[in-house]
């Protein structure tokens, strides 16, 4: 643990302090004798104690031998017990594909932050169609505006713009 806090440390030291600093840690390595999310828990501990503001919760993909239950959310629990144990500000991931979900997950407190990696590689539109979708506005360049759904009206905002 020694070597990653004093990378931290020396990152935290050249970035401006008024810009936060965060990481991506791997929770569990979901085999026998690697890290544990109580490793994890610890670590973040340390980097709180060293100005890290934000920790995105991650695991795996370090070994064939994982056996991985993937369903969506699948790594929410080790950013929940993150955030209880650290307070620091959590970022989820795992499969996290439906607006709805990724709502619940914030409004429950199992995260402050969702990251979407898959879902965003899809569909570069996914902010605009979750506004849709959980009745939200979102700012469009007006070049956009003609997109908007029919049946979204109120999506870019109170927009208008001539008829042909």
């Amino acid at each position: 643990m020694r070597f990653p806090l004093e990378i931290f440390e020396i990152v935290r030291a050249a970035f401006p302090a008024d810009k936060p600093v965060g990481v991506r840690v791997s929770a569990t390595d979901w085999v026998e004798g690697g890290c544990t999310l109580d490793d994890t828990i610890a670590f973040a501990d340390e980097l709180k104690k060293r100005g890290c503001d934000w920790i995105d919760v991650s695991s795996g993909g370090v070994s064939p031998l994982q056996k991985i239950p993937l369903e969506p959310g699948y790594q929410v629990p080790f950013a929940r017990a993150v955030k209880q144990a650290t307070g620091l500000t959590t970022i989820a991931v795992g499969l996290i594909t439906d607006p709805f979900h990724a709502e619940q997950l914030i409004e429950e407190g199992d995260a402050d932050l969702i990251a979407l990696a898959r879902g965003l590689l899809y569909n570069p539109r996914w902010p605009w169609h979750a506004a849709a979708q959980l009745g939200a506005t979102v700012e469009a360049p007006p070049q956009y505006w003609r997109s908007q759904p029919r049946d979204q009206k109120a999506l870019f905002g109170e927009i208008s713009f001539g008829q042909r």
